[in-house]
């Protein structure tokens, strides 16, 4: 089949989004707009050249990766720049083929103008109720602590999940600069937010070896893993990892850009689905990754050599891995795993 073919067929096939931030994934366009109306200095003046110089291609690691957040978060310091962006980003991955998604931020960064903390969840989550109702797309939101921070803000940011466990919050989660600062140190955020009964999720595996992975897994009490690149690394932690069926949150480019995997073609992903881990595909950051979900599928079928009823069974773990409640979950893959099958019926 030809691969333009194929691409159109995956972007048709149901898909979730597990693991997509933010502040990572502005259209160019509003990054503009959004600039001059705060009148804050952006490296180029249009969105082909802005786009392009925010590509994160040329990374050298995850942290120098991370530097150009700096340019996103500047303008995301207000109700309304933070609900426009939500509602844009469904409204792409709806586009994309994407039926759920679950958009995580760290709220902490949007709060140096006077926003509250509160009003940095709020109004994303409705930028996501808006694009539910308007394009149909299930939208949750992650409430992300920063590893660089002391554990009293990760503490502030798991009890501030738990506020809005009822109210579109599915999860806290960890992330930031990983390797220097282990997760360990954030082990009472988690602790709570586990005693209040909401699902954590912890980046690892991105910018640190197998042992960030064990302290996700073991002290954290990781649900799922954001990415989990090296978890290869540790036989004995991969088959645990397995055998519990901790979902890992996969992201293709954003790995090949950080530099924690050399190539597509060696990324680890196809080993793990080999292995039968649950696996799910995601963009990690659309706007510094260039890349939207069906992109990455498509990355996997062009290097991996994954075929259209693997791709279909990825898409499938994603909802089921989801951190919806399990009853909405089970509504939401009924849902989906009709249409599924009937595209890898008429593939047949």
């Amino acid at each position: 089949m030809p691969l333009s073919i194929f691409s159109t067929k995956l972007r048709q096939l149901p898909k979730a989004e597990l693991h997509c931030h933010l502040d990572g994934s502005l259209r160019p366009e509003t990054l503009l707009d959004l600039a001059r109306e705060y009148r804050i200095p952006m490296p180029k003046q249009t969105a082909e050249e802005l786009a392009e110089v925010m590509r994160a291609d040329d990374a050298r690691s995850l942290e120098d990766y991370l530097r150009l957040f700096d340019v996103t978060v500047s303008v995301m310091q207000t109700a309304d720049a933070l609900e426009r962006i939500a509602y844009e980003l469904a409204e792409d991955a709806a586009e994309d083929g994407v039926r759920y998604i679950e958009v995580r931020n760290a709220p902490i960064l949007n709060v140096v103008q006077g926003l509250t903390l509160v009003e940095a969840v709020e109004a994303p989550l409705r930028g996501l109720r808006r694009a539910e109702n308007d394009f149909g797309i299930t939208g949750r939101f992650i409430i992300v602590a920063l590893r660089q921070f002391p554990a009293e803000h990760s503490l502030e940011m798991a009890k501030l999940a738990v506020e809005f466990k009822n109210d579109g919050v599915v999860a806290f989660d960890l992330a930031g600069s990983e390797k220097g600062n282990p997760a360990s140190l954030h082990a009472e955020a988690f602790r709570y937010a586990r005693e209040q009964n909401l699902a954590v999720t912890v980046h690892a595996g991105e910018g640190d070896g197998a042992e960030s992975i064990r302290q996700a897994v073991h002290i954290c009490g990781a649900n799922r893993i954001g990415h989990g690149t090296r978890l290869i690394e540790d036989p004995d932690l991969t088959q645990y990892v397995n055998d519990r069926r901790i979902a890992l949150e996969v992201c293709l480019t954003s790995n090949v850009q950080t530099r924690v995997a050399d190539s597509y073609a060696t990324h680890p992903f196809r080993e793990y689905f080999d292995r039968g881990l649950n696996v799910t595909l995601n963009t990690d950051n659309r706007l510094m990754s260039a890349t939207t979900l069906t992109d990455e599928y498509v990355y996997a079928a062009e290097h991996m050599g994954f075929t259209m009823d693997e791709l279909a069974g990825i898409a499938l773990n994603g909802f089921e891995s989801a951190f919806l409640p399990w009853e909405e979950r089970l509504m939401l893959i009924e849902e989906v795993s009709d249409k599924i099958d009937e595209m890898i019926g008429s593939e047949a």
